[in-house]
């Protein structure tokens, strides 16, 4: 407001025509205080970079502050050009909330290309040359469709994508290996033995086989699941189970299945 006026003296001087000002509302943090780096003040970069945010959800965050078309919460930069007009800018200060950033930033990453988000992955991992990157590329691409549903942000496809290049034995956090006693070694044991004959390794072979594991031990599906995904990702939390199996492949489903049976 004070460089306007400033500005305003120096047109006038010059005898230039005087321009119409239109001014947005402030942006204060969720609180309702100044915005501040404790809020998610910080340059645009760090947002892609240290947050794991797509442009276009920063695009579409950032314009809905201070802005509004109707009820239209997701805004493409197409649509934003199209339907811009002051009359829709606000008069209050706008408030910044970074979860509803991430959760925005979710929706983008769902209807994203997988293919997209797989080079944006791969960015964020060891680097490597030749066919090894293009081999990883083509995994990371066929496993994310998996991983979008559950993700709000690149950083979070990195974690998810992590357990299908990890080298055996593979680490085992603590949650994890409570799961996997002497009754779920047995089970992993006899999931292995049933999975090892498979004609063809697919979704559907799999999730026969699991299930029917299940089944025949007395147990809810997720009873199998559970020792399953410590075993396979050597965590609590992964893709679903059957995807799991599948992108990992045969050899090293069957060996991470072995090495946590063996104890």
């Amino acid at each position: 407001m004070r460089s306007s006026f400033r500005q305003l003296g120096i047109i006038k001087a010059m005898g230039w025509a005087e321009p119409v000002y239109a001014h947005i509302p402030l942006i204060h943090g969720a609180d309702g205080a100044k915005l501040s780096k404790r809020h998610g003040a910080m340059g645009v970069d760090a947002y892609r970079d240290a947050l794991g945010m797509l442009p276009e959800a920063v695009n579409n965050y950032l314009l809905r502050l201070g802005w509004g078309h109707g009820d239209e919460e997701i805004i493409s930069r197409e649509q934003a050009i199209e339907w811009f007009d002051l009359s829709g800018v606000g008069r209050s200060p706008s408030r910044f909330d970074i979860k509803k950033l991430e959760n925005l930033n979710g929706h983008y990453i769902r209807e994203a290309d997988p293919a997209r988000l797989a080079g944006l992955v791969a960015e964020r991992m060891e680097p490597l040359d030749g066919d090894a990157a293009a081999e990883r590329l083509a995994r990371l691409t066929a496993i994310m469709p998996a991983l979008q549903p559950r993700a709000k942000t690149v950083l979070e496809l990195v974690e998810g994508a992590a357990f299908l290049f990890a080298t055996r034995p593979i680490p085992v956090d603590e949650a994890a290996a409570k799961l996997l006693d002497g009754a779920a070694r047995d089970l992993l044991k006899t999931v292995a033995d049933r999975l090892r004959p498979l004609p063809e390794w697919t979704l559907e072979g799999i999730e026969t086989v699991v299930r029917t594991v299940a089944e025949d031990a007395g147990l809810g599906l997720g009873k199998v699941a559970q020792p399953l995904r410590a075993a396979l990702t050597g965590r609590t939390t992964s893709p679903g189970i059957f995807d799991v199996l599948y992108h990992l492949g045969r050899d090293e489903t069957l060996g991470r299945l072995d090495d946590q049976a063996q104890g």
